[in-house]
């Protein structure tokens, strides 16, 4: 699935199954906690600290769907079309760190 077809079907979902969308400060503050919720797994799976029992169940494919879920209800709501940003940004990337990245020593 393309990211503009995943917009649509976010917006398909909420329009079924929702009432509206949250307000652009409730889904930037629900993206906060999302974001949390992988921070927590990945420094507790992956860093030093180690995994409370109650966390090893948790999804980190899921949190990461939580995530996007909430990015593309915001590019809906604010009328980005992320797919053309996406892109762009890939675009830019490519020609700014093609190289740099192949000349970074702590790379290799």
């Amino acid at each position: 699935m393309d990211l503009q077809h995943a917009q649509k079907t976010v917006d398909n979902w909420i329009k079924a199954h929702g009432v509206r969308y949250f307000n652009e400060l409730t889904n930037m503050a629900q993206l906060t906690e999302e974001v949390g919720e992988v921070a927590r797994i990945i420094s507790r799976r992956y860093g030093e600290q180690s995994e409370k029992e109650s966390d090893k169940n948790k999804d980190l494919g899921e949190e990461l769907a939580d995530v996007l879920f909430v990015v593309l209800c915001l590019a809906n709501q604010t009328g980005v079309n992320l797919q053309d940003a996406f892109d762009k940004k890939l675009e830019i990337k490519t020609k700014r760190d093609h190289n740099r990245h192949h000349s970074n020593e702590k790379l290799k």
